[in-house]
């Protein structure tokens, strides 16, 4: 075997075509451009409500790749690309752990999107979200309509949260229908109903 063609191959899988500098500089860049785009962008993306959202964030994901590597492609490279952003991720949610008012202000606060069945369209407007996304939202969450709802929360991660009446409306009905199935029965048995 060519022995220039194995320290050609080593030296590109191991030997990072940038500096060490460069290889943590641009990682963090990215990573507080991408935070920022995020949070412009609204929930949607960090929910993922529906196929164009996912789009958007598979590609965007490619699209910063080469930011983040540059023009070098070894392994160490990646390593140190890849260990840089999960330490930025870590100190960020530290600091932010023992910070909760600076983490309130970057994630904004939960929004109600239903109170007791009541749709709050304006709500839906602002965050872009459809009733028909809404209404798929709380399928997801086992809950049938919209209206057996006693809360539909869109939590600052981007994920909803349904909280059913209980008992639902149509729970409440059935219990009352049965309750009167049982006095006529009683009546008819002629005993007494309770």
């Amino acid at each position: 075997m060519d022995t220039d063609f194995v320290t050609t191959f080593l030296r590109d899988l191991f030997i990072p075509g940038t500096s060490l500098a460069e290889k943590i500089i641009r990682p963090a860049a990215v990573y507080a451009f991408l935070v920022i785009i995020l949070r412009i962008g609204g929930r949607r993306e960090l929910g993922q409500m529906n196929a164009f959202d996912l789009v958007v964030l598979l590609t965007l994901s490619n699209a910063v790749q080469n930011a983040i590597i540059g023009d070098d492609n070894s392994l160490l490279g990646g390593f140190i690309g890849g260990a840089t952003l999960v330490l930025l991720n870590l100190a960020v949610v530290r600091f932010l752990y023992s910070h909760p008012q600076l983490e309130s202000g970057l994630e904004g606060q939960a929004v109600k999107l239903v109170k007791d069945g009541h749709v709050f369209r304006d709500r839906l407007a602002r965050e872009q979200i459809t009733v028909d996304e809404l209404q798929a939202a709380v399928h997801r969450q086992g809950v049938t309509r919209i209206e057996d709802c006693s809360e539909v929360i869109l939590e600052t991660s981007g994920t909803v949260s349904v909280i059913p009446r209980d008992p639902t409306p149509i729970e409440a009905a059935n219990a009352q229908i049965l309750a009167r199935l049982e006095r006529i029965e009683a009546l008819l048995g002629g005993a007494r109903p309770a």
